[in-house]
């Protein structure tokens, strides 16, 4: 294992493929309805606790995930921590009255100039060891430049000027609530303040409080989902996103998604991006369908 330093400070490579301690998380009609609700998701076994959202499949994870990261990264650096990508592979939905098992451990990091990212990789497996999804979040260190880097990258999702250049087959408008962090905080159990305290969003460099990124993310599910599989999560494959800038309460959310190459027999596979005020929020978005 090796160390890269940069400006006085270093990433250890040594906790890379480290497992964090498994933690178990029993799902409730009542968490996933909570959830639904603070997303504003419109799909009725959503809404009704029977069949989570797909963005909810953080939530079990969430607290293993950071841990997982500053295994790597240095822990002085949580405040330059923001989330860069995720990418969500679902075996099957979650359902209420499951009883989960997760874990997660790093798998690689890399440095630019700009900011460093450290790629945790988790499962999720239910009582009889199935699994059930598995994510890779991709970390991303503000300004901070840890070398050359080792170990593995996430999986790609890129989206091309050809799948731009097409006619989108869906466009999916939205509005994010002015209370919308504060809703969503205690139904992820994602207490961070630059979504909840304004002063605190301004010293971080934000124009003020933004939504969370995975918030926004869960917006585009169910998009995707309601304009492209019946609102049927069951045939949800895939769910990968980059975020590009940060949404503010207050602003309305537009979701453009076109048809891409699925690289596999049986599966349908999209293209997206999201734009708020003018800029792109997410980019690089795939969903696939089977």
């Amino acid at each position: 294992m090796t160390t890269s330093e940069s400006a006085g400070v270093v990433f250890d490579g040594s906790g890379l493929g480290e497992w964090t301690d498994e933690e178990r998380f029993s799902v409730t009609a009542e968490r996933i309805a909570d959830y639904a609700a603070a997303t504003n998701d419109p799909i009725t076994a959503h809404r009704d606790g029977s069949i989570a959202p797909p963005v909810f499949a953080v939530v079990p994870v969430f607290t293993s995930m950071a841990p997982a990261a500053l295994s790597v990264a240095p822990v002085e650096l949580l405040m330059k921590l923001v989330h860069g990508e995720q990418d969500f592979r679902f075996h099957r939905p979650i359902r209420a009255g499951d009883e989960l098992v997760v874990r997660a451990k790093p798998i690689g990091y890399l440095g630019k100039p700009n900011g460093s990212t450290v790629v945790v990789y988790a499962e999720t497996r239910d009582a009889a060891g199935e699994l059930v999804n598995e994510q890779w979040l991709t970390a991303f260190f503000r300004k901070v430049d840890a070398g050359p880097g080792e170990g593995e990258t996430a999986p790609e999702h890129r989206i091309t000027d050809a799948d731009r250049a097409q006619d989108p087959v869906a466009t999916v408008t939205a509005h994010i609530d002015e209370d919308q962090t504060f809703r969503y905080s205690p139904a992820s159990g994602d207490p961070m303040p630059i979504h909840l305290d304004d002063e605190i969003a301004r010293m971080a460099g934000l124009p003020g409080i933004i939504n969370h990124g995975l918030c926004t993310m869960a917006f585009t599910s169910w998009a995707a989902l309601t304009e492209l599989a019946d609102g049927d999560t069951a045939r949800l494959r895939r769910l990968a996103v980059r975020f590009a800038k940060p949404v503010l309460p207050g602003q309305d959310i537009t979701t453009t998604l076109w048809r891409t190459d699925s690289g596999a027999p049986g599966v349908t596979a999209y293209a997206f991006e999201t734009e708020a005020a003018g800029q792109i929020a997410i980019t690089d978005g795939r969903v696939e369908f089977n």
